[in-house]
């Protein structure tokens, strides 16, 4: 059934005026467009509404000078001539509102939904459409970067890089962000809250002109420069695309645009979310399908990103929105009257005409449901992700620090979860969530180290019990999520050194302070400080596996899971990874399984002094193995483990087979 309705979606687009090419890319028509004679073209779809009026600067306000004309299917149009000098009828950087009348006789000060840049005066709280057409606009140079085998995603926020209690820039992200970045080895970046949104603590998430790069940053031509940057040192740049719902705002939002309760959204109730307090998009409404396909094309051709996250995913499957539901992995789940078609149908034409045009396109979901075939091919009934997160593995990570005793650690609890995913469907891993890093909640490192990281994290003096737990179990929930969680990895910033505060953005409950809505990297810069260790590893991580591919090897076969000895071994693309988490034994001579035979050596080991660890093991040991099968393994070897460590032991003799 959905099958078809996606056929009928695509034919119909086919046959729409202009074609599948123009319907999807109708932010060059809707909005304001400028013509090749300094002519501004006005497009609007508005069909509740009675009339429609421009105003701004340009007529100084003039309520009623410049009136659209009203045209079939609820759209409305506006053309301005040129001045007399052959200059645009509007100035660039000035303020424009559509005017909109309604039949109940209101009149509605309105910002246009394809407004492509909106900014906010110091002390007002709605947000004015401001008029961006610069004469010289930044011309973006570098070509988008391959896309990679292995994907290891740093999710980051612009407004919070950097240590000043400020709303960060655009500039500052690109200047002094993106070369950690490219040093840490990630090579994709996931940038959040870019979509303008008015309230700042919702962390991008309350979507007010999903057309407009947010002001507080920057300028448009700024991010541009961030993405062309990032593109020149080979990182891939993902939007975090919120589609799944939009704020309630009214004057600088796309809320009751003509005045109507279902103009974008769904009317009430089913248009609202309760628990979200926001809009539901109508994904059955043509002109819906137009701005938000025409959307996605907007930001990969004129910011020229390379793919999304898309948010929200579960609410937007099915009428539930996954509140109040568990979800077991029954097919029963999934596949009856709970789903909403329509938003199935969006998504599988989204993901359909992303990939289609641009092939490589990234489309990660945010689904904690486990949708089946989410992420396969559209053309195979699959709804067309690349990628869904593993939302599992954080929570898991979470639910072991605050419950269990080091003691207690369920080895086989711990590899299930992070097995556990469908065949042929590719995960994102990561060990905790930007929500994990929120003031309410705890992210890792606090949950280990807790007031002590305020205390005890300086290298001049001894370790203490909790640091020195804290810092080799930091680096071995990260290492064993990275190795095994999925195809791809992601960190959000600042959890690569153990941050050692949350993340609280400025409001009512804080008064409005940013002292802790930024990221301290200049904690990096302080060599007696421990949090360059941490940090040091998460690089050594990304390039260990930079280098002999993991991520884009088939799942881990493991070979151990012992609970008494709380060791886990598994090998994965010819690499054997070893944890020991017991928390007061070490193994001397303990055998572990191989696939290939051969001479091994170690590769990255947790316990290194470089990284805080006590550097108990020998790396010129070179280990050999035996023809002596052992847990589902031809070969096996011995080794040497010390307690809270791990390390990753790579066979030489296949590498030396390859090379030749």
């Amino acid at each position: 059934m959905v099958a078809l309705l996606l056929q009928k979606k695509l034919f119909q687009l086919e046959e729409a005026e202009g074609g599948f090419d123009q319907f999807t890319r109708s932010y060059r028509t809707f909005g304001v467009q400028r013509q090749p004679d300094n002519s501004l073209f006005f497009k609007e779809w508005a069909p509740a509404a009675e009339a429609l009026f421009l105003t701004g600067d340009f007529n100084n306000w003039n309520k009623f000078s410049h009136p659209y004309t009203k045209k079939d299917f609820g759209k409305w149009e506006l053309i301005l001539l040129p001045r007399h000098d052959k200059s645009p009828a509007v100035d660039h950087n000035t303020k424009l509102k559509v005017v909109v009348h309604t039949k109940e006789g209101e009149r509605l000060y309105r910002i246009s939904p394809w407004a492509k840049y909106v900014t906010r005066e110091e002390k007002s709280v709605i947000y004015d459409w401001v008029h961006w057409d610069p004469a010289l606009p930044y011309i973006q140079i570098h070509p988008r970067p391959k896309k990679p085998t292995s994907l290891r995603i740093y999710e980051a926020h612009v407004g919070i890089a950097s240590p000043e209690s400020t709303i960060a820039s655009y500039t500052n992200f690109t200047t002094n962000v993106l070369p950690r970045i490219k040093d840490l080895g990630y090579n994709c970046i996931q940038l959040m809250a870019i979509m303008e949104h008015a309230y700042y603590a919702s962390f991008g998430y309350q979507v007010t002109s999903f057309f407009a790069a947010s002001s507080r940053y920057g300028t448009p031509d700024e991010l541009k420069l961030l993405i062309d940057t990032a593109h020149s040192m080979g990182i891939m740049v993902l939007l975090d695309v919120v589609h799944s719902h939009a704020s309630k705002n009214v004057e600088d939002g796309l809320n009751k645009f003509d005045g109507s309760d279902s103009c974008f959204f769904h009317s009430s109730p089913r248009g609202d979310h309760s628990q979200w307090d926001s809009r539901l998009f109508n994904y059955s409404s043509w002109e819906v399908l137009r701005f938000l396909l025409s959307n996605l094309r907007w930001w990969m051709e004129e910011y020229r990103f390379d793919g999304f996250r898309f948010d929200g995913v579960t609410s937007m499957l099915y009428h539930h929105h996954g509140v109040g539901t568990g979800f077991s992995g029954d097919y029963s789940e999934y596949f009856g009257l709970q789903v909403d078609e329509d938003s199935l149908v969006y998504l599988m034409l989204a993901n359909h005409i992303l990939h289609t045009l641009y092939p490589s396109c990234i489309t990660v979901a945010e689904d904690v449901s486990g949708m089946p075939a989410l992420c396969r091919e559209v053309q195979e009934g699959g709804l067309g992700f690349d990628y869904r997160l593993a939302m599992a593995i954080p929570d898991k990570w979470i639910q072991i620090l605050k419950e269990l005793k080091d003691e207690d650690w369920d080895m086989g609890n711990i590899i299930h979860t992070l097995t556990n995913r469908r065949y042929g469907e590719k995960c994102i891993a990561y060990a905790e969530s930007h929500d994990q890093a929120l003031v309410g909640d705890k992210s890792l490192a606090f949950w280990l180290m807790d007031k002590e990281m305020y205390t005890n994290m300086s290298s001049l003096i001894p370790m203490t019990p909790v640091i020195d737990r804290g810092l080799q179990l930091h680096k071995m929930i990260r290492l064993l999520t990275h190795s095994m969680g999925g195809e791809g990895y992601l960190n959000f910033m600042g959890n690569e050194f153990g941050h050692p505060e949350w993340l609280d953005f400025p409001r009512e409950g804080n008064n409005q302070s940013y002292h802790y809505a930024r990221r301290q990297f200049n904690l990096l810069d302080i060599d007696n400080l421990r949090y360059h260790q941490l940090y040091a590893f998460d690089r050594d991580m990304n390039r260990t596996e930079d280098k002999y591919g993991w991520l884009a090897a088939p799942p881990a076969f493991v070979s151990a899971k012992h609970e008494g000895d709380k060791v886990i071994v598994f090998d994965r693309a010819n690499v054997l990874f070893i944890f020991n988490f017991h928390p007061t034994k070490s193994f001397q001579g303990y055998r572990v399984a191989v696939d290939v035979p051969g001479k091994y050596k170690i590769k990255l080991d947790s316990d290194m002094v470089q990284y805080g660890g006590h550097g108990r093991l020998d790396h010129n040991t070179e280990f050999f193995t035996e023809a002596q099968p052992f847990n589902g393994r031809p070969n096996s070897m011995q080794v040497n483990i010390s307690f809270d460590s791990t390390k990753v032991i790579v066979v030489e003799l296949l590498l030396n087979v390859i090379k030749s």
